[in-house]
């Protein structure tokens, strides 16, 4: 007998309802209806509510096999809330530039470092330009972190490339204005994202 089947049949023998199931684990009952359904098992953490309830080992709930495939798939979602992690942390620490010294300030030589917020002397459109890019990258980072676990389809495919379009497009920029250092740190950040990509394929 399957996982989805057991837990069914154990519910059923309790005499409840998958609503009643999921307020006495803490979880919704669409979670419920998706582990009865055979489309998901529940996480390492709700088996061992789920053994606990009906007072059965896990041994009796899953079989050998499904016991990897939750390890897998356990291990999947811990790097991919890693990954989030990492991503969200980089981004909203791109809101250092703001009060770094690294953009050229050319209205005298030497050429003197100062901070996005000291910077004068550009054109108003490219100034815009660079708190627009950086905002993006702050804010997206915060959703980042706000929503690491989130399960939306949508926002898992869109969550890791946003960040690296806006680290790409803030890269372009700082190169394009000839702002080298602020290029290199953001270029330095779009490299990090890129290599946790490269590696959990």
């Amino acid at each position: 007998m399957e996982f989805h089947e057991k837990l069914q049949e154990l519910r059923k023998q309790r005499g409840m309802t998958q609503e009643e199931l999921a307020t006495a684990l803490y979880v919704s009952r669409t979670a419920v209806s998706k582990w009865e359904s055979g489309r998901g098992y529940p996480s390492i953490d709700s088996l061992k509510a789920i053994s606990g309830f009906f007072g059965v080992s896990l041994d009796q709930l899953l079989s050998s096999e499904a016991v990897l495939t939750l390890v897998e798939e356990d291990s999947k979602k811990q790097e991919s809330r890693t990954r989030s992690l990492v991503f969200g942390a980089l981004d909203c620490c791109t809101g250092m530039l703001l009060f770094l010294p690294l953009f050229g300030q050319r209205d005298r030589e030497p050429i003197r470092q100062v901070s996005l917020l000291s910077l004068t002397g550009v054109a108003p459109y490219m100034k815009g330009a660079y708190l627009g890019i950086l905002a993006a990258l702050v804010l997206w980072g915060m959703l980042t972190l706000a929503f690491q676990t989130g399960t939306h389809p949508l926002w898992l495919r869109l969550r890791h490339r946003v960040s690296l379009g806006l680290s790409a497009a803030a890269t372009l920029i700082f190169m394009a204005s000839l702002q080298p250092y602020p290029a290199i740190f953001a270029f330095l950040f779009l490299v990090i994202k890129g290599v946790m990509l490269i590696k959990c394929r």
